[in-house]
């Protein structure tokens, strides 16, 4: 349960533009991007001046690709100087030795690449460009070769599902520090798919199978991300299985004992500056351009409202595990428009409605 709201973990969007066009993509990114142009370098310097008067949290320069920035590495630099901890998302197809310098140079402290299949096949057919697994799989070993940690992001839905637990054992045959297995979702582009999106029983299922990988997996961290109804499922089997699941974790995640942690522990700033709770909950908080980090983090309604769990709805707002699972609050937007009903993708039935249905079959 979070007992205290402070920003640990920061996504930024500091390009719209990508050298990839993937199906789930939660920016709708492209190669060329006219209706959002990168703010400026002194613009990146004053956002983080900003952030880093107020708080110390991990800092994630992501896109599009950030790496098609000229100055990607003097924001990370800036940022490091400021005693951010500054880390990055690339889809790994640009990286090369020069960029693992630069990007070793310039303090950045953990990379996260995107392998959404085990093979070229359906890796290439997720991020629709050729050549898009070969790049991620050099990128890894390029990392390797320099020293440099990196986290493999994973997501997931109907057409490559059957693919999570070769994709897990790929991540960790390229030394990978941490994967996490992403249930996406349908946000930007990912609206496109919404027909593909993993079932209720499937997701389920592929909760618990995680729970049991994650027992025995004891050289690389794994997490599911964009799954908070997996913390209801550990209480739950250890519960059943009479011991406590002990769970190691990274130093550069949030750290979090809890499900959705959008807009409490953290957060994402758009190319345009709007301030949203996660990377895929499109309805800004505030705008970075126009008030400080301090004022939208501690008083915007939206933030506010999502860290008020008795104003959940549905099977969220009667459920047990409020405070350790939440429900996906960007989900339940994205499917329903209601940011504060309950996830979509649950099948859990809280005890409290058991016992009306019961009391109502008995009347």
């Amino acid at each position: 349960m979070i007992t205290e709201f402070k920003p640990k973990w920061i996504a930024w969007e500091i390009t719209r533009r990508c050298n990839l066009r993937c199906v789930h993509c939660r920016s709708a990114s492209e190669e060329v991007v006219k209706e959002h142009p990168d703010f400026s370098t002194e613009q990146a310097f004053k956002v983080l001046e900003d952030i880093a008067s107020y708080a110390k949290p991990v800092v994630v320069l992501s896109g599009g690709e950030p790496l098609l920035r000229e100055d990607v590495f003097d924001i990370a630099s800036h940022g490091t100087k400021l005693g951010l901890r500054m880390c990055m998302a690339t889809n790994g197809v640009l990286i090369d030795d020069e960029k693992c310098e630069k990007i070793k140079a310039s303090g950045i402290k953990i990379v996260s690449l995107s392998l959404d299949g085990s093979t070229a096949e359906v890796h290439d057919d997720f991020r629709k460009q050729q050549g898009a697994f070969e790049g991620t799989v050099r990128a890894a070993r390029l990392f390797r070769k320099h020293g440099i940690e990196f986290i493999i992001n994973s997501s997931f839905t109907k057409r490559n599902q059957e693919e999570i637990p070769r994709v897990y054992k790929l991540a960790k045959e390229l030394g990978a520090t941490a994967w996490y297995m992403f249930m996406i979702v349908p946000t930007g582009r990912g609206e496109e798919i919404m027909n593909e999106l993993i079932s209720k029983e499937d997701y389920e299922e592929i909760l618990q199978w995680h729970y049991d990988m994650e027992k025995l997996e004891k050289e690389m961290l794994v997490r599911p991300t964009c799954a908070p109804h997996y913390y209801r499922i550990v209480l739950q089997k250890s519960k059943e299985e009479g011991q406590k699941f002990e769970r190691r974790s990274l130093k550069f995640s949030t750290g979090g004992a809890k499900g959705c942690i959008a807009g409490q522990l953290i957060c994402l700033i758009d190319v345009d500056g709007n301030v949203l709770p996660c990377s895929y909950f499109p309805k800004a908080a505030g705008n970075i351009f126009k008030q400080s980090f301090k004022e939208i983090w501690e008083n915007s309604e939206l933030f506010r409202e999502l860290r008020d769990f008795k104003s959940y709805k549905g099977r969220c707002g009667s459920c047990e595990y409020i405070n350790v699972c939440g429900g996906c609050r960007a989900r339940a937007y994205a499917v329903t428009g209601d940011y504060l009903e309950e996830e979509p993708f649950c099948s859990h039935i809280p005890v409290k409605m058991k016992k009306k249905l019961i009391a109502k079959k008995e009347a």
